[in-house]
């Protein structure tokens, strides 16, 4: 993944539909988008800007462009957390846990079946 780089909420939204599709020409992109919809223009400039900024690669077809993700959903989801980790949570993921069992956004039933889950896994 491109290092240190972040998508704006625009940029994620159309991320979302790619990753979802897996490789799409504009109009299966606007096809996916809720309504209201963006101007097509609008989506174009967002793709051009997440072609430059490597996240999405480019196949030209003629005056058609397809465009497939260079970065997996996974990848960028792993990067943004890590960031958020390390500038809200002193980079401690175990703050962050706890954070959120505070908050009432993780229960501790959910805590410990992801920790019997995570021990299934080590076996």
């Amino acid at each position: 993944m491109p290092p240190h780089k972040t998508l704006t909420k625009a940029e994620e939204q159309i991320m979302q539909a790619i990753w979802t599709l897996g490789e799409a020409f504009l109009r299966d992109i606007m096809d996916t988008l809720p309504e209201p919809k963006p101007h097509p223009n609008t989506v174009a400039t967002i793709l051009k800007i997440l072609v430059d900024k490597e996240f999405l690669g480019i196949r030209v077809f003629g005056r058609m462009h397809r465009y497939h993700p260079l970065v997996s959903k996974e990848a960028y989801s792993e990067s943004t957390m890590r960031q958020l980790v390390k500038g809200y949570f002193e980079g401690s993921f175990s703050n962050a846990v706890s954070f959120m069992v505070r908050e009432n956004n993780l229960s501790i039933e959910d805590l410990e079946m992801l920790l019997a889950e995570l021990k299934k896994r080590e076996r």
